[in-house]
């Protein structure tokens, strides 16, 4: 009995050995990954092919339309949008009526999720024969987001341009409610779509894309 008591303290304090470097090693990565949430939009300038937004956050359809039309980019794809959503209330959504741009923006109704944005963002990319984009979303969504998109279009430029909603602000984000654990949230997804691509599994929700132009 002694000798299965012994062994079995020894494995317990080798698990909580280990869960312990685990636990370390992602709050290390996780100060990594949140001093290096942009504060800025680096290159607000550039003109590119194309300005994709990824749905699902706020102003980023503002910043996106706003964009298109200053002129930065031809075409303007919304990934992710629910269906039976179309450009007339993607533009009251957006608090925006140009009815010039109606016709340059497309939107995507087939993703779910990032991997599934940049699925259906690389099929339009093609059809388009773009090389270029700008891509808008959320600071603390950037680095996770980047990473599908480059995975998904490696011969692609991709410009990122985050957007700083009320709830994640530019700077000293981790002093509002929700904030650090949404931070904590999109860094343990990173990782999880860094493992996924480091060893070749599908991206979840990549299916055919279905897009409809204005």
């Amino acid at each position: 009995m002694s000798g299965a008591l012994g062994r079995a303290l020894r494995i317990a304090r080798g698990l909580l050995a280990a869960a312990s470097v685990a636990a370390l090693a992602w709050a290390g990565g996780f100060v990594w990954f949140a001093c290096d949430i942009p504060e800025r939009v680096d290159d607000p300038a550039a003109a590119t092919d194309a300005i994709v937004v990824l749905t699902g956050g706020s102003r980023r359809l503002g910043e996106g339309i706003s964009l298109l039309l200053q002129g930065r980019a031809k075409k303007l794809f919304v990934s992710g949008v629910h269906r039976g959503v179309d450009v007339a209330e993607i533009l009251r959504a957006a608090q925006q009526t140009p009815q010039e741009v109606r016709c340059c923006i497309t939107l995507g109704y087939a993703a779910d999720n990032t991997a599934g944005n940049a699925a259906e963002t690389a099929q339009w990319m093609r059809e388009q024969g773009f090389r270029s984009l700008r891509l808008v979303t959320a600071s603390y969504h950037l680095r996770r987001a980047m990473l599908e998109f480059r995975a998904a279009m490696p011969g692609v430029a991709v410009v990122p341009h985050p957007v700083f909603p009320d709830s994640f602000p530019a700077r000293e984000w981790w002093t509002r409610n929700g904030a650090v654990a949404l931070a904590a949230g999109e860094y343990t997804k990173y990782l999880a779509a860094a493992a996924r691509l480091a060893v070749g599994l599908p991206a979840p929700g990549a299916g055919a894309s279905q897009t409809e132009a204005a």
